[in-house]
């Protein structure tokens, strides 16, 4: 039954494929050429479906594996399923909503949060900085702030870039969070310049800390 059903949905898939969203996502290290509001508007019709999301995940498949994201039940997975789908997810859109729309809702997030922090493989440490990076956000006064700038200031600069961009996330959360560690966090960003020329839209705010940082300081202030 969810044999067919995985078919079924890969057909459909298929058919929503666009050589020209191909080539843009082929960009940005993503090989899939699926609108991304069309795959949505596909997993708001097909609902929760944890099986079929299972089913989706083990074709491989980029934009399947995405929508069995949106499809799933976050809580139902256990901690070993989790850490070795996050190992597997090597696209980075995949690892991002895997860790966003799964991972952060599972029971086991924190336990796979300090994993994944001192974990050797790049992509994955990359997923543990970017819990931490939320935990930073909701509850910054659980971490010690102050080593994790320490770690940030040692590595960031020479991280690949998965994960120099997670760890400049966690930087600039510390600044936006809390005003102790502010002035720090801000003086890192500006010695390493990480993401410091990155090309940003006009109405977007630059991922370089130091702006980041004066920007959404400025927002909670008004």
């Amino acid at each position: 039954m969810v044999e067919a059903q995985v078919a079924d949905v890969m057909a459909e898939l298929a058919e929503l494929e666009d050589p020209k969203v191909r080539e843009v996502n082929s960009r940005h290290g993503d090989d899939h050429g699926v609108n991304l509001t069309k795959l949505r508007a596909v997993a708001k019709r097909l609902k929760t479906q944890h099986e079929l999301a299972r089913g989706l995940w083990e074709t491989g498949d980029t934009a399947a594996r995405l929508l069995a994201t949106l499809i799933c039940r976050p809580k139902t997975f256990d901690r070993d399923e989790l850490d070795a789908m996050v190992r597997d997810a090597r696209t980075p859109k995949v690892h991002d909503w895997l860790v966003n729309y799964v991972v952060k809702k599972n029971s086991h997030c924190e336990e796979l949060r300090l994993a994944w922090l001192a974990d050797p493989d790049p992509v994955v440490a990359s997923a543990g900085w970017a819990l931490t990076a939320q935990r930073v956000a909701k509850e910054p006064h659980a971490l010690d702030l102050r080593a994790l700038l320490d770690v940030i200031d040692a590595e960031m600069k020479g991280a690949p870039d998965r994960l120099q961009w997670t760890m400049n996330m966690c930087l600039a959360q510390i600044g936006i969070a809390d005003p102790e560690y502010r002035g720090r966090a801000i003086e890192i960003g500006e010695r390493l310049e990480v993401l410091k020329d990155y090309p940003t839209s006009p109405r977007c705010t630059s991922p370089f800390a130091p702006v980041w940082i004066a920007e959404m300081v400025s927002r909670q202030a008004t």
